[in-house]
């Protein structure tokens, strides 16, 4: 009878939905495939996802938003009306309430555009949280209490790093800097070691089985297959840890340099209860291999991968959707 409320992690690489008594409902990637010619979208989510880089010409595979931020306005409110329509939460008489989040350095135009795109899709009142707020709560953090806790939330588009305490942020950092560049810098080494071109789709494959970013901690190898720049044919090549690991070196460190300067901010009695209680790791880029050393390598504090890191912020906007009447008036749309 009546719409149920939901939260939406609306992320770079995918959309995941709670809906409010149900859980997470949806988990699928950002992509929307649209027919060039009627400018109809063809196919959103998972099934979309498999045309990227195998499309003929009158179609193209977008990912509407880019670095955290909306980069196609229609494209992302049609994926976001398609997802909605499909957890089903419309009810006869009513519209549901919508918790989406956003990156903490986003500006007054991006949040409007996030809150226009959510109420044209459906939404009834829209509320803005940031990120790494909501992921702390997802991964199991007590962030009201006045204590200090660290999260660093590495997603597709953005890295998020934030210290939390009375239930606020109060130093935090974002950069364009995730999930989407390790595997940029990924596909560039291939182009360049081995004059090989490969897709998105090979060098997520390539991260998420043989990567690592800490020195020495994993051995492995993967057989790829791309396009050789030379011949025009196609080729095979094995890329190992080690190379990938030389690849990702310049990216990660500047997660790391944007961590330390976010405690470099901290005062220092919440500085100590960090060095207690360690950071919490969420987002996908939590699960890349060594990622969890390197931060406790150079912090010299503990670092712990959340539980199921990529649900964090859903899990978060259900936990906060329970209390979304306690919520602070400044987030309402």
């Amino acid at each position: 009878m009546f719409g149920r409320d939901i939260g939406i992690d609306l992320g770079t690489a995918n959309v995941l939905i709670h809906v409010k008594g149900r859980g997470i409902v949806l988990d699928e990637p950002s992509v929307v495939a649209i027919d060039k010619v009627t400018g109809k979208a063809l196919a959103v989510g998972e099934e979309a996802r498999r045309m990227v880089g195998r499309t003929p010409g009158n179609i193209v595979a977008i990912r509407p938003l880019r670095d955290g931020v909306i980069a196609d306005f229609d494209v992302t409110e049609s994926m976001l009306k398609y997802f909605i329509d499909k957890v089903n939460v419309k009810g006869f008489l009513s519209k549901p309430r919508v918790l989406i989040c956003c990156p903490t350095n986003i500006t007054s135009v991006e949040q409007k555009a996030i809150r226009q795109a959510a109420e044209k899709s459906g939404g009834k009142r829209v509320f803005l949280e940031e990120e790494p707020k909501v992921a702390a709560i997802g991964a199991g953090m007590d962030i009201f209490q006045p204590s200090g806790n660290m999260v660093v939330d590495i997603g597709g588009g953005t890295t998020d790093v934030a210290v939390l305490s009375m239930g606020d942020i109060v130093t935090a950092s974002s950069i364009k800097m995730a999930g989407d560049k390790f595997d940029s810098e990924i596909l560039n080494y291939i182009k360049k070691e081995y004059k090989l071109l490969i897709g998105e789709r090979t060098a997520e494959e390539i991260k998420i089985q043989v990567a690592t970013v800490f020195p020495n901690s994993r051995n492995e190898e993967i057989d790829i297959r791309g396009r050789d720049m030379v011949s025009g044919l196609p080729r095979t090549v094995t890329v190992g840890s080690k190379e990938i690991e030389q690849a990702l070196h310049e990216p990660v460190s500047l997660i790391v340099q944007a961590a330390k300067s976010v405690l470099e901010q901290t005062p220092p009695e919440l500085s100590a209860d960090i060095i207690d209680k360690g950071v919490i790791l969420t987002g996908g880029g939590a699960l890349l291999h060594g990622i969890d050393q390197l931060l406790a390598d150079q912090l010299k504090v503990p670092v712990f991968v959340a539980e199921n890191p990529m649900d964090c912020v859903a899990m978060g906007t259900g936990i906060m959707l329970e209390n979304i009447d306690k919520l602070p008036k400044k987030k309402l749309g």
